[in-house]
Formats: structure tokens, sequence, C-alpha cells
């Protein structure tokens, strides 16, 4: 071989018209010819295409997987209030900041007080009137009854005596009634938070005319924890009822939430509502369940603490079950698809990888919760799959577990 590559070598560097041109080709060749006389170049090129193709493979396994379905849903706070002024005055005050959490009685507003403190102490002018009208009546119906029980009064004058008494009985309750009114009124003129929770931004500015059509003032929503509402097709809820009945229904379901920024929230909530009826126009079932609100750790200054959910926020809802289920698992990298279905290779004793149709059941991003196809022991194919052909002869090893996509 090597007296061959020599003579082959001297006849391509015979002399050039160029001494440099020469030298450079022959450098070339002699390089060529080294690297042809290796031995383990020529042994590469004799074994490698008749070598069975090396394949990583993981032993199907039964282990607890948590299956899960992700819906888009929202936010909404427990309790939502629209403040809207009752009666028709100034607004004189606000006494709060926009943002700022509240308690409830908390006075948030206060409307211009004058008129209807003058209106309460006319309202109260009128029930002392009255009084004294009905002491009056008491005492003229005590003279009657006593002028008809020694016969010296008549009965007539009894009649109009306690008809009288009655009169400004009811003129005094109905003084009474119109002072309550009027103090309820003047009351509307402080606007108070009926709930704890944080406010919006004010819709109206002091010096400004509300009433009870000027619209909503301010929105207060509760903090705590809020409602995670998510419409459901009414076929994903058969299948999450079929899936679940057997486990305690909604009780075997737990809710967590992957925020817009894609990362997940650290609290986990439970659904507590189904609705009666389908959304005629998107055949649909609003499902609703609960979940804490966490403080930020930042503090607003003015405002206070900020919470990490908001109201009306998108997110994506993600069902789990409670109690992890027992699966034949194997990696997803391992699933192959073609037009008769889902398949994975399985290599048999002999080191043959044969194909197998497989069947899933609910399964992870990352793992493939097999049902009909294989069982406990086979040795699936996972890397390497792109070099395996049907009932031919592979070469497997144990696939590194930190890649188990590894291959495809």
């Amino acid at each position: 071989m090597r007296s061959v590559g020599l003579d082959l070598l001297g006849a391509m560097c015979w002399p050039r018209s160029s001494v440099a041109a020469s030298i450079k080709v022959c450098s070339s060749l002699v390089a060529l010819a080294g690297l042809l006389t290796l031995p383990g170049v020529i042994a590469t090129a004799q074994t490698a295409p008749g070598a069975p193709p090396a394949v990583g493979v993981i032993s199907a396994e039964y282990k607890p997987m948590t299956e899960s379905a992700e819906i888009n849903g929202r936010i909404e706070a427990r309790q939502r209030v629209d403040l809207v002024a009752r009666v028709t005055a100034f607004l004189n005050e606000q006494l709060f900041e926009d943002g700022a959490e509240v308690k409830k009685g908390d006075v948030l507003y206060r409307l211009e007080r004058a008129p209807f403190e003058a209106d309460v102490e006319i309202k109260q002018a009128a029930v002392a009137q009255a009084q004294a009208q009905l002491d009056n009546a008491n005492v003229a119906l005590g003279r009657a009854e006593n002028l008809a029980k020694s016969q010296a009064g008549t009965q007539v004058a009894l009649d109009d005596a306690r008809a009288s008494q009655r009169t400004a009985a009811a003129q005094l309750k109905a003084a009474q009634a119109q002072l309550y009114q009027s103090q309820v009124t003047l009351g509307y003129t402080e606007i108070r938070a009926p709930i704890d929770g944080r406010i919006g931004r004010t819709s109206v500015t002091i010096g400004n005319v509300v009433g009870p059509t000027s619209g909503v003032l301010a929105t207060i929503v509760s903090l705590d924890s809020v409602y995670v509402v998510l419409p459901v097709s009414v076929r994903r809820v058969l299948e999450l009822r079929e899936r679940y009945a057997e486990n305690g229904g909604l009780d075997a379901v737990q809710i967590r939430l992957r925020l817009p920024n894609g990362r997940m929230y650290g609290e986990t909530g439970k659904l507590d509502f189904v609705d009666i009826g389908v959304a005629k126009d998107t055949d649909t079932i609003v499902l609703r369940g609960t979940i804490a609100n966490r403080s930020l750790k930042t503090n607003v200054p003015g405002v206070g603490r900020l919470r990490e959910l908001a109201d009306q926020e998108f997110v994506t809802v993600v069902l789990e079950a409670v109690e992890p289920l027992q699966v034949l698992a194997i990696p997803r990298a391992a699933i192959l698809a073609d037009q008769q279905g889902l398949y994975v290779y399985v290599v048999n004793g002999k080191n043959i990888a044969e194909q197998r149709r497989v069947k899933l059941g609910p399964s992870t991003p990352a793992t493939a919760a097999v049902v009909e196809g294989l069982k406990q022991g086979d040795s699936v194919v996972v890397e390497g799959i792109q070099r395996v052909r049907p009932n031919e002869l592979v070469a497997p090893a144990p696939a590194a577990p930190t890649r188990p996509g590894a291959g495809r």
C-alpha cells in the first residue's frame, strides 16, 4: 500500500512550469499519503457501515404523576363595590388617596351638609310641635273622661276628645318619621366604605355637584382572596367530571395559576362553583375557584402594600389533581407519530428495535402516561430515534437521565 501510494505521488509531483507550484502540490500530496497509511483510518472505513446504530433507552416504570389541564381565565375580586352618591350636593372633601387600602366604615367622601342639617332642625321642630299637641289632647281627653264619669259631660264631647288625642298621636308619629328620614338623608352626605379593600381612583374632584345620576365615584375591591373565573367548553367539563368523579369531584382538583409573564403563582386554590347554565353563544360553562392574594414586599407611600393579583387580570389556570396518579410513564421524547397514530420503539432481548403502537392517558408536557401498548420493564428508545428502523439491530445503552429528550 505504501509503495503504490508513493509511486502515485511521484507521478503527480512531475516537474511543473512553476517551481513554487510544484512544491505546493507535492507537499499536499505527501500529507495525504501519510494520512492514508494510518491503520485507524482504514479500519474505520471498513467497520462503520456495518455497525448497529447506538441508541439510548429507558425502562418503562410506574411513577406518580400529577395530571393537569390548562384553561384561560380571569381574576375577579370576591367583593366589588361601586360608590355612588345617594343625595345631590356639592362634593366638599375627599378623605382617601387613590389606590389606598380602606377599612369598612371609613369616611371616603363628605358632601355639603348645611342644607340637610337645616332640614333636620325643621323636622325636629315639627316633632316638638306634634308632641305638644299630643300632650294637650291627652289633657283634654282626661278632662272629658272625668266629666263623663260624673255625668257632667256628654258622650259626644268624650268621643271628640278621644278622636283629637288619636289624631295628635298620629301626627307625632308622622313628624318623627319625617325627622328620621331627614337624619338618614343627612347621613348620606358622608360616603363610607362598605367593605375592607383597595379603592381605585376617584372620578369626581372636589367642588363638583354629585348625585344619584352622577355615576360611580370610585370602586372598592376586596384583597385577601380572589375568585378565578374560567369559561370551559361543555366537552371539557364532561371530561373533567368523568376524570375526577370517583376521587371526590371538585374536592379532588386544585387550582394553580400561570401569570402573564409565564411565572407560576405560589399559592394554590380550590374550585367551589359550577354555573347552572351553558352560554348559548360560546357553548361554555363558567367554573369558579378561590385563591389567596399574596401581599408584595414593597410598600407604596400613601397606598400601602400592594397585592400580587389584580382584579380582571388574565391568567392561565392549571387544574391539577390533588392526589398524584400511578401511571406507566415514559418521556415525551420517545413518542412518535404517523398517519396511523402514536408509536414508540422498544428494544427486545435480541437488541432488535420493534415498533409498538401506544395509547396515552392524561399526560404532562414532559411525561407521557401510556395506558395501552407497553408493559412495565420494556426498554423504550428515547435517544437516537432518528437512526432507528423497525425490526433492525441496534446498540442500546442507558439514556442520560438529565436529557430525556435527546435524539429527537
